[in-house]
């Protein structure tokens, strides 16, 4: 077959490529990627890296090992513009990259509101170069803004306020992180940002950021204006597929995949956040944003791209964490709304620990400061447990 083409130096396209030599590949690899930089490590940027000027960006491999020792022809600072799934062609510019197998793990770009970044202060946060310049402008005496109380923005503030800003969240939504988590322990999670002297605005939106040249206030939807030198939007992200447009794959909230992560085209499979796909522990698609299942996604893409007869599905309990404050938020399974029950702990305390329930089904868990437990229920949840199971578990974790 002719070589593997890998679309996207994320975590996903990296384990892609590490993958693919573990198998024994030994034909071309090309990792093409939109960025200057080889492939970092997304989660510290929002956080540790955040935290102190010195610290070194978070990147998984140099040069060298990828070049010489994995064998990996680098195409960087530069986005693919087109895939010809006909002829199996990615196409970069001018230039054009043959394939036998493909992955394409281009993950997401964060979202922006049209403009509001014509003034300077105004950032996102989603690559390196975002990371370096939100660090830069997080000095001492600042006043933030920051548009969402999604994880990123809540990190960002954690960040922060650590380095002595100022800082007020805007959350249109009634409770922060509702699809992540659910209305109820959305609220929950938000009582760290007061303990933690952020203040939090819910159910009220950003009618206008208003300055001469630089950001000086946010203008909200009830009237009130907030002074403001630095305003950090994060306000979610959407995959990555405007150059996919006319491929002939079907794009839906993502690259639509069956179980097996394969988009219907002669040996194209995506992986990451870009990734659309059936998961059969589910039943139902998803599209995750979560570090664990890019990382898992994008071994299982080239493993199943480069021997297709053999495919495997990729099935699994979503996992994700975020840290604030110097707490950590860990969830498991999906934020099911049948019933949500705290089963330890306090949600104005240290910790706790909340379960979900899907009929009778136990389908996630959020913890708080509780990390020898979440992977237990995350086994749980993959056993298919029912609920009754998960509250008998409970009764033997609570402290």
């Amino acid at each position: 077959m002719g070589g593997l083409v890998v679309v996207g130096a994320s975590l996903a396209g990296l384990r892609a490529v590490e993958a693919a030599r573990k198998t024994g590949f030994d034909g071309p690899i090309t990792l093409i990627g939109a960025e200057e930089h080889l492939p970092y490590d997304r989660p510290p940027l929002s956080k540790a890296f955040l935290a102190k000027e010195d610290t070194a960006p978070p990147m998984f491999r140099d040069e060298q090992v990828l070049r010489d020792e994995l064998g990996v022809h680098l195409a960087l600072g530069r986005p693919a513009s087109g895939v010809d799934t006909r002829r199996r062609t990615v196409r970069v510019g001018d230039e054009e990259y043959g394939y036998g197998a493909l992955v394409i793990a281009t993950g997401a770009r964060a979202r922006t509101v049209p403009g509001w970044d014509t003034l300077r202060g105004v950032y996102t946060l989603r690559t390196l170069d975002d990371a370096i310049a939100v660090r830069t402008a997080l000095t001492p005496g600042t006043n933030l803004v920051v548009v969402g109380a999604g994880f990123i923005g809540s990190e960002v503030a954690s960040s922060a306020r650590d380095r002595g800003l100022t800082v007020t969240i805007v959350e249109a939504q009634p409770t922060p992180l509702v699809r992540a988590v659910g209305a109820h322990m959305g609220a929950a999670c938000s009582s760290l940002h007061a303990r933690n002297g952020t203040t939090l605005r819910c159910g009220v939106g950003v009618a206008a950021i208003e300055g001469d040249g630089a950001v000086e206030r946010v203008r909200l939807s009830d009237g009130t204006v907030l002074k403001a030198d630095m305003v950090v939007v994060g306000v979610g992200a959407s995959p990555a597929t405007q150059w996919l447009a006319g491929s002939g794959l079907t794009l839906e909230d993502g690259v639509v995949c069956d179980e097996t992560l394969h988009t219907g085209a002669p040996g194209v499979y995506a992986a990451g956040d870009v990734a659309r796909w059936h998961n059969p522990m589910f039943s139902r698609h998803m599209r995750l944003e979560h570090w664990t299942s890019a990382a898992e996604q994008g071994a299982l893409a080239a493993r199943n791209a480069l021997d297709p007869a053999n495919a495997r599905p990729y099935a699994t309990v979503p996992y994700f964490w975020s840290d604030w404050y110097g707490s950590r938020f860990q969830f498991v399974g999906i934020p099911a709304t049948d019933e949500v029950r705290v089963v330890d702990g306090d949600t104005d305390g240290a910790g706790f620990t909340a379960l979900y329930r899907e009929g009778d089904r136990l389908a996630g868990a959020l913890t708080l400061n509780r990390p020898r437990d979440i992977m237990k229920y995350r086994r749980l949840i993959a056993g298919e447990s029912s609920w009754d199971d998960g509250l008998a578990f409970a009764k033997t974790r609570t402290t």
